[in-house]
């Protein structure tokens, strides 16, 4: 049978609490039930005045209103409030009834720029939360992920200028370097002088948000982005985060990033990554550490045709390598860039039956590159065949992943409508802190006992 509705009632008055329209399982109930806001007050008096001035907006419905934003995927906080405006359960969240006006949309933007801009408040928001999931042992930060995923500035691809910068000097530079001229000196070399020049290059910076990075990806993807650098545990808790341009290689800030994983959270036993954290210096960072490496195979980048790195034989007793048809490559010199080169008997190689397949050099020599920090990449090498490392690297695409892809879908976090890295940096914590949050709120729901 046919039944059609009137408009009726929509006029109707009813007598009804705004608690009895938002239902029992609501997002929204679950968070208010897992943590207390009101850590924030803490956070944010040093910034107010409390004896003067006009009434502010509630500093814990500001932030509210942003994990709102962030929480349900929500485009801008212009948007955010328009759904605050109609939607009950945001209504009830921020503790503001049927008819009570919302703060304006621009209000979180002035108190940003006017109070909390430059201020460590978001990252401390964050580890307020992540705290109180660890504190009810819903964290397990004894193997961390860490990975990086790119996000879309919001700035014109076509529209930048080119310039000459500094090339940035790595954290492990002077150790480096340190290494390299004892090196040259146990093999009879003199030091390298210090370099009296600094290394420069050039870049393209967005005239729109000139702290993103020019970022390539394939011939077709080409734009400018920010690289949210971030490590999680094995539950899917991200446990640290960091902003940089798209253009910072990701091995570049690793070390920062473990910084401060191992700080704020704990040193873990193991740590797993992809390849493009497959460095020495990487691997010496965790293996001094007593941290376990999870780093994956990577292909050798010879010609097809000619023999793979791994087919000449390193003798480490004797500090030479030894070719397929059992030559001996002995060392030449240490590069400034911290790598043994190891040469062949010319002689001897212009009538090897493999020199085809060896070398294309017109004088007949092999050369053979090795890092002087190699020994930790072979280390890291042999642990990937190891049970522990299969398992735990298995598992980077049901956590660092999956982090990632919520992040895109459900929470915004495919582009970005904000410049600036201190913005971009703020995103970053709230997006994750939402995520965190969510997470913790769900795992720890219990139905409230009817009444």
């Amino acid at each position: 049978m046919l039944s059609k509705r009137t408009d009726n009632n929509r006029n109707q008055l009813e007598m009804v609490a705004l608690d009895q329209l938002v239902p029992e399982d609501h997002l929204v109930r679950k968070i208010e039930q897992a943590i207390d806001f009101d850590f924030i007050y803490d956070l944010v008096k040093d910034t107010y005045c409390l004896d003067n001035g006009r009434p502010s907006i509630d500093p814990v419905v500001l932030i509210k209103m942003v994990f709102v934003q962030y929480l349900f995927g929500i485009r801008s906080m212009r948007q955010t409030i328009k759904e605050i405006e109609t939607n009950v359960a945001y209504r009830w969240f921020l503790g503001y009834g049927f008819t009570e006006k919302i703060p304006h949309f621009s209000t979180f933007g002035k108190n940003y720029v006017r109070r909390f801009q430059g201020t460590d408040l978001f990252e401390q928001i964050f580890y307020r939360i992540l705290e109180e999931a660890m504190n009810k042992g819903l964290v397990d930060p004894s193997v961390a992920f860490i990975d990086s995923t790119h996000v879309k500035a919001s700035a014109n691809k076509k529209k930048y200028d080119k310039k000459i910068v500094r090339v940035e000097t790595k954290s492990y530079q002077a150790q480096l370097e340190l290494e390299i001229n004892q090196d040259r000196e146990n093999h009879g070399k003199k030091p390298f002088p210090p370099k009296e020049k600094e290394e420069a290059k050039e870049i393209k910076v967005s005239k729109t948000d000139p702290d993103s990075g020019y970022y390539v990806k394939d011939e077709r993807e080409k734009m400018f982005a920010y690289s949210f650098h971030t490590a999680c545990d094995a539950k899917g808790f991200v446990l640290a985060t960091k902003v940089t341009g798209a253009n910072i290689h990701d091995s570049q800030v690793f070390g920062q990033l473990l910084e401060q994983v191992i700080e704020k959270v704990g040193k873990p036993t193991a740590v797993a990554v992809d390849a493009g954290y497959k460095t020495p210096a990487n691997a010496k960072s965790l293996l001094d550490k007593e941290i376990r490496p999870v780093m994956p195979y990577t292909r050798p980048r010879t010609k097809d045709g000619f023999f793979k790195k791994y087919e000449y034989v390193y003798d480490e007793h004797y500090d030479c390598y030894i070719c397929p048809n059992n030559q001996i490559l002995e060392y030449r010199t240490t590069t400034r860039e911290g790598y043994r080169q190891y040469a062949s008997n010319p002689e001897i190689c212009k009538t090897c039956p493999f020199l085809e397949k060896c070398t294309q050099n017109k004088d007949h020599i092999k050369f053979i590159h090795r890092h002087i920090w190699e020994h930790y990449v072979e280390e890291a090498d042999h642990l990937r065949h190891t049970e522990i490392n299969k398992n735990i690297y298995e598992k980077r695409k049901e956590t660092i992943e999956r982090v990632f892809a919520d992040g895109k879908e459900k929470h915004g976090m495919r582009w970005t409508t904000l410049r600036g890295l201190g913005k971009l940096s703020m995103q970053a914590m709230l997006t994750f802190a939402a995520m965190n949050l969510k997470k913790m709120a769900n795992w720890t729901w219990k139905r409230p006992c009817p009444a």
